[in-house]
């Protein structure tokens, strides 16, 4: 009998263990969610990271859509159901917080960017960007300054150095960031101003030949991350703009070529 009843004792604690697992992952399941992020372009290499890490930290996945912030605003403005927009700029997610699109108080600079004028060929650009004075080549690529913040930055560069009518008639022009960048590696231009994170490993450039534009030529590349109105509630999207303040997150950040301002 007392065989038996060990074995009915056994079977019930397997039941209740068993029972136990299932409510510990139903659980699970309903803490964890998605989010969907618009994010500039300028970022791509940085929030993958960022995503990934983010995953294993929280369980929330983030869902990454990469564009030029111009188109980004457009979709949001149509009504895609982005729920927090990874700007390029500070203008743009003020304006949709102007706008009622998005919340005001979730605002914050999650980083801080660097224009390069960058060439895949390692005697193109000297370390003064000279070479955009004396026009040894023949294609300049750049983002669109109507679209990409990183553009704008370079036609400010360019007429702060004297040079942006003469080069005009050399530019090729891009949808956004990755795709000047892209002009550039392919040969298509010969040069071009891109994002100090796209070329930049290690504290250097990977490759090429590069000039880091002085700040002081252009708007600063301040970048904003803001909760769009479908991410209102959302414990994902919440956990994702909490976790870009972290100091883990901080750390990928810089390491992309970003800074931070001061806390």
């Amino acid at each position: 009998m007392s065989r038996v009843l060990s074995r009915q004792a056994i079977c019930r604690v397997l039941h209740i263990a068993a029972a136990s697992v299932s409510l510990f992952v139903a659980c699970g399941a309903a803490r964890a969610g998605d989010v969907s992020v618009a994010v500039a372009a300028n970022f791509n290499g940085a929030v993958r990271e960022l995503a990934t890490l983010f995953e294993q930290r929280t369980g929330h996945r983030a869902q990454i859509s990469v564009g030029s912030t111009g188109k980004l605003y457009a979709q949001i403005k149509h009504g895609a159901p982005f729920e927090v927009l990874l700007a390029a700029d500070d203008e743009t997610p003020a304006k949709l917080v102007a706008e009622s699109a998005a919340v005001g108080e979730s605002r914050f600079t999650y980083a801080i960017g660097r224009l390069v004028l960058w060439s895949v060929s390692p005697d193109v650009v000297d370390d003064q960007g000279a070479v955009l004075k004396t026009g040894s080549f023949r294609h300049l690529a750049l983002a669109n300054p109507r679209l990409a913040p990183y553009g704008a930055a370079a036609v400010q560069a360019m007429q702060a150095l004297g040079v942006h009518e003469r080069l005009t008639p050399r530019v090729v022009q891009a949808e956004s960031i990755s795709q000047a960048f892209q002009y550039v590696v392919s040969g298509n231009a010969e040069l071009g101003f891109v994002a100090l994170s796209q070329v930049m490993q290690h504290g250097r450039l990977a490759s090429g030949s590069g000039w880091t534009v002085p700040e002081s030529l252009h708007k600063p590349l301040r970048q904003d991350a803001v909760l769009l109105n479908a991410g209102r509630g959302k414990p994902a999207a919440l956990a994702w703009l909490e976790w870009l303040k972290n100091d883990e997150a901080a750390a990928i950040i810089r390491a992309h070529g970003y800074s931070l301002p001061p806390r």
